[in-house]
């Protein structure tokens, strides 16, 4: 999902239409352990048929597949989502350019937070992957294959190829480490001298969307554990010597209310943007809001049929625009780089969306307050939003005073 022209297109296109019906659903990891080694991948057609029954520890869960659950739970529109414009935006550049570094969405009970990022997923396409292969490898991308399925590659093995939906997957509050990381099995390591690996959610989630729920709340050792996989792409389990490492690619979305906590302003500053959202006030719009919800509920294959479709193509920040944005982000005192990496990324990537090639004032003026406020150092005694803050100091910058 690298930022480039189709992709912008691609998502612009399928946010307009929303024609796919296939939600992303989370499914119980297999508790059965892969022998990076020794096991052979089961083919397309073998792993389709497996995957109707899947063991999780001792208990055997039966797994719809998706076409079933898609008829039984379709998923509401992204495009029919009232408001809500920064957090939809910022998810939406996210797709766009993954590399922005994900988003951390806060705001009130009930303001579409998990409904919004679950739409967004429903849009998502398919993409190539390794069939079989519990990492999502990519066939022809070294960088985004496992270990075994890079070896076999250059020994020359032609490896299945198979389309599955880009994975949307949930961290529940309670996951552990090993559930989060996977396992080895010590035991069959030090008889069989075979690394055998469960994987976890961060194998799952490579190549898609890692979403978590009440993310202030989750222990800091794991919102760690999770940040670091997220810049660095890969995710390293080591137990009484033996060290396993796999691809984890992925776009990590975080979202909570303010009331429970912030986050340490460490772990802020890892996500590439912050996006705030409210309860809408204006009653015209949330009589709009539940008359459609409604619809949806009474039929929801008609309400989604009925989003008329468009498409729209995308970049380059000029020099001067990049030499503005480091002045902006000096001016406001901000700590590190990443702020004006991640603004020139985002502003890039709203051009893409929007169909044009070059980034302009008002793209950057769009994008900055996601990708600084929350990389501002706090005054107790400040008077102004830091959202409001950044948009002055551009105004002063870009002489739009």
């Amino acid at each position: 999902m690298a930022l480039n022209m189709r992709t912008a297109s691609n998502v612009a296109a399928k946010a307009s239409s929303a024609r796919n019906n296939t939600p992303m659903v989370r499914v119980p990891a297999s508790g059965k352990a892969v022998a990076l080694r020794v096991a052979p991948f089961q083919g397309a057609q073998a792993a389709a048929q497996r995957s109707s029954l899947q063991v999780c520890g001792a208990a055997a869960t039966e797994v719809k597949s998706e076409k079933e659950l898609g008829q039984a739970r379709p998923i509401f529109p992204f495009t029919a989502i009232v408001g809500q414009d920064e957090m939809k935006l910022a998810l939406i550049l996210n797709v766009i350019d993954p590399k922005i570094g994900g988003v951390m969405i806060m705001g009130d009970r009930g303001t579409g937070k998990s409904t919004t990022i679950r739409a967004l997923a429903d849009l998502l396409p398919e993409m190539k992957v390794v069939a079989g292969d519990p990492f999502n490898s990519h066939p022809e991308d070294p960088e985004l294959m496992s270990e075994e399925v890079r070896n076999r590659v250059k020994a020359g093995e032609q490896m299945p190829v198979g389309a599955k939906k880009i994975p949307m997957v949930d961290l529940p509050l309670g996951a552990t480490e090993d559930r989060v990381c996977g396992t080895i099995d010590i035991e069959k390591a030090l008889t069989e001298g075979v690394k055998a690996f469960e994987p976890g959610l961060l194998a799952k989630a490579n190549r898609g969307i890692l979403y978590v729920d009440e993310v202030n709340l989750l222990d800091d050792h794991l919102v760690d554990v999770l940040l670091d996989s997220a810049a660095s792409g890969w995710n390293t389990v080591e137990r009484e010597g033996i060290s396993i490492s796999h691809p984890a690619r992925f776009i990590l979305v975080g979202s909570g209310n303010p009331e429970e906590g912030e986050l340490r302003p460490q772990l802020l500053d890892r996500f590439g943007m912050h996006a705030q959202i409210g309860t809408v006030k204006d009653p015209r719009l949330r009589v709009q809001i539940v008359s459609q919800r409604s619809t949806f509920d009474e039929n929801p294959a008609e309400f989604r049929s009925n989003l008329t479709p468009s498409s729209q193509p995308g970049p380059q920040v000029s020099y001067d625009y990049r030499v503005k944005i480091s002045q902006i982000c000096s001016e406001l005192n901000v700590d590190g780089i990443r702020g004006d990496i991640v603004t020139n990324r985002a502003a890039k990537a709203l051009a893409a969306f929007e169909g044009r090639t070059e980034v302009t004032p008002e793209d950057i003026y769009r994008v900055i307050p996601l990708c600084l406020r929350h990389r501002l150092r706090k005054d107790p005694l400040a008077e102004i939003d830091d959202g409001d803050r950044v948009r002055e100091v551009f105004k002063q910058v870009f002489g739009m005073e």
